[in-house]
């Protein structure tokens, strides 16, 4: 049994305790939280340590896959460059791939993540996640604009799915974004999502050219799709109204749904949504550093909150980012939005993750029988209680 101590710990579920004693089973079992006093007590057999304990951190959002594209991809190029370049670069033959993905999996684990929601388009990231201390949800993403490559690409990755649940590992099939799959392919996810009910996940309005290709059918991704994959999209009809009110009816209500990104959301988008399903089941993931690197622009998040959305934090691929750190994010979003409390960002990173991932049962929270990981955070400023620059990280258990 150990016991931690610390300056505050941030249950993830419960307001901040002052001077509390975590108490909890070798393997990082929740005991108890003992409620502590003004100033902290030294007694025999506590570690006590001065920063803040949280659970560990929900990645809701990222691309394990894309780990060799490190630096590969120039910051600020817009949706249209970024995707361009993922095209041409993603398939390079890179050494060793799964010792990479073992090392950046091991690096997630050390910056205090918990679990994973995974994009993959493959298989190869299996071994890894069958050996790691990780718990990781696949999300097998599907592409195909053309109504022709529906079949082929949903029997795909429905064949990867497979390959994933055999192993032990929970997996979905699920689309890449509102203006890579075609309404054939919708079609079909839709349906299997109805029959399996598991999570869906979409990339959702990352850039203003998304919605510029629904509003009326031009722009950098028109562009991307005849000019750089040179696919024929003469069947394109633009409905006139953003990518997320034109995507939801293939959206089943009932299935969890994590939109991911959430860039150009509008207030428009976000009551066209509660008329067709509920908030309870959908969450709102954030990547800040990555919009910072592709669009060089934030989401609307102050809008979030007053609508009092559910919101998680994901960090995207290293192809968009400079680490996969859900800290890195917190620090972004406590940045370039002040009015958000350390409190709320941890509620964020830990329960509202495990919420979107359906694993609250054992992560997101100390509570007694959950195993969440422990977290101690330091560079803490005490008297505002935020995150600073010189916040870091470091597990705990």
């Amino acid at each position: 049994m150990r016991k931690i101590a610390a300056t505050y710990i941030f249950p993830g579920n419960l307001p901040p305790i002052k001077n509390g004693i975590l108490v909890c089973e070798e393997d990082g079992t929740v005991i108890d939280i003992i409620k502590g006093e003004d100033s902290f007590r030294e007694e025999h057999g506590i570690e006590f340590y001065s920063g803040i304990l949280t659970p560990g951190f929900v990645n809701a959002h990222c691309h394990l896959e894309l780990s060799h594209l490190h630096g590969k991809i120039g910051e600020h190029e817009g949706i249209g460059g970024f995707i361009k370049a993922i095209n041409q670069l993603r398939n390079e033959e890179t050494q060793d791939i799964e010792r990479l993905l073992n090392a950046i999996d091991r690096k997630m684990w050390a910056s205090g993540i918990a679990a994973v929601g995974d994009i993959s388009n493959s298989d190869i990231s299996i071994h890894t996640k069958q050996k790691s201390k990780i718990k990781y949800h696949t999300f097998v993403e599907v592409f195909g604009f053309h109504p022709s490559r529906a079949t082929r690409a949903f029997d795909y990755a429905q064949m990867v799915v497979d390959e994933f649940q055999a192993n032990g590992l929970a997996s979905s099939v699920v689309p890449h974004s509102p203006y890579s799959v075609s309404e054939p392919l919708f079609n079909k996810i839709r349906k299997n999502a109805e029959t399996t009910s598991r999570i869906l996940s979409i990339h959702n309005q990352e850039s203003e050219a998304e919605k510029q290709f629904f509003i009326d059918g031009t722009g950098p991704i028109s562009g991307h799709l005849q000019n750089n994959l040179g696919i024929d999209i003469s069947h394109w009809k633009p409905t006139g109204e953003s990518s997320l009110q034109s995507t939801l009816k293939h959206l089943p209500a009932e299935n969890q749904l994590l939109l991911v990104h959430n860039t150009f959301t509008e207030k428009s988008d976000i009551y066209k949504l509660r008329d067709q399903r509920s908030v309870d089941n959908t969450f709102f993931v954030l990547c800040p550093n990555s919009n910072l690197y592709i669009e060089n622009k934030l989401p609307p998040v102050t809008l979030f909150r007053n609508e009092n959305l559910k919101i998680c934090l994901g960090t995207d691929s290293l192809a968009s980012n400079r680490q996969l750190s859900i800290l890195a994010e917190m620090v972004t979003l406590q940045e370039n939005f002040p009015e958000i409390s350390f409190e709320e960002l941890v509620s964020w990173a830990c329960i509202i993750g495990a919420e979107a991932l359906k694993i609250e049962k054992d992560f997101g929270s100390f509570e007694p029988g959950k195993k969440p990981g422990v977290n101690l955070i330091t560079g803490i400023d005490f008297q505002t209680m935020r995150l600073t620059s010189a916040s870091k990280v470091k597990r705990l258990v």
